[in-house]
């Protein structure tokens, strides 16, 4: 994307964007699917949509993966007792997707798989299904998560480290 087309997209799109392109109750089943999926591992997700970013970050040169990382930090992904917290990350304005997972799961998973997952999402994404392709990427990672870390009855299931709300910025 040359940087005027960059520009133009990031001051046209912000925070309501996001809000628009899902609903409340779109945002409330997202959570309650965030909820159940973890219900059934020992892992964290967090999803998180931005419109665009403000000129200062621009002007820095900023990338939606430095700025996944920023967040996967500023939302505490990376502070679970097993190291297995999942980023997902919108950024509307580049029409980019990041996926982050922490050390404990980013180890197991091979990278084609995330590409895969990655890919998935862009497919329904490009076809303005917002809601229906975070609900499948949800749904993937549960099922990376359910894989590497399990429930485990001693420990009386999931303690829910992690607010389960989707972010919009």
């Amino acid at each position: 994307m040359n940087a005027a087309r960059r520009w133009w997209r990031h001051l046209w799109l912000d925070g309501d964007d996001a809000r628009r392109i899902l609903t409340p109750t779109g945002l409330s089943r997202l959570a309650q699917r965030i909820t159940d999926s973890e219900a059934r591992h020992r892992g964290e997700l967090r999803v998180c949509i931005e419109g665009g970013w403000p000129p200062s970050w621009l002007w820095r040169g900023l990338s939606s993966r430095e700025r996944a990382i920023d967040l996967f930090g500023r939302l505490r992904v990376w502070d679970t007792e097993h190291n297995n917290g999942v980023l997902i990350y919108l950024m509307l304005a580049e029409r980019r997707i990041e996926i982050l997972a922490d050390r404990g799961l980013h180890q197991r998973v091979s990278p084609t798989t995330w590409d895969t997952l990655v890919a998935g999402l862009q497919h329904h994404l490009a076809q303005g299904r917002h809601e229906a392709g975070l609900n499948e990427a949800i749904d993937q990672v549960g099922a990376l998560l359910r894989e590497h870390f399990p429930l485990c009855p001693s420990t009386g299931g999931n303690p829910d480290e992690l607010p389960n709300a989707v972010v919009l910025l």
